[in-house]
């Protein structure tokens, strides 16, 4: 298999506050709620980096089209990690999440294995890592 990951789903319990949450609170690129007309078809994608998309779609869409049971949540099951270029960079994206509705779960610091870091969870409950490596180059 070729590492080929073009598109992050997360389930979503309630489709219009994750949009507000992703389009207008953390300002991600979208063209809004797309595939109404269609039964477990709403869901909305966000454009990130080099083609890679993240897409809500409400959790019994993806249950549905997964065939398999709606089950119980687990934020420890899945993270996103966010990285940036500098430590003033991560507190203004950790600021920008929390005005946004994010709870921070653990506020920016100096992690123990070198960097800074910072984690939210997003209204679902979903968690993201912002963090910068003094030793990661990235990208623009």
């Amino acid at each position: 298999m070729k590492p080929r990951i073009t598109v992050i789903t997360l389930g979503v319990d309630d489709l219009e506050r994750a949009l507000r949450f992703y389009r207008d609170g953390l300002g991600l690129p979208t063209q809004g709620i797309v595939g109404t007309e269609f039964v477990h078809g709403a869901v909305a994608s966000f454009d990130l980096h080099h083609g890679l998309k993240l897409a809500i779609w409400p959790c019994t869409s993806l249950a549905h089209e997964a065939k398999v049971p709606l089950g119980p949540r687990s934020a420890t099951e899945f993270a996103l990690g966010h990285n940036v270029g500098s430590k003033a960079e991560l507190d203004a994206v950790m600021a920008k999440v929390k005005n946004a509705g994010a709870t921070i779960t653990d506020p920016p610091h100096d992690a123990s294995r070198g960097g800074y870091t910072g984690s939210f969870q997003d209204p679902d409950g979903h968690v993201w890592e912002a963090a910068w490596n003094p030793d990661w180059e990235l990208a623009d």
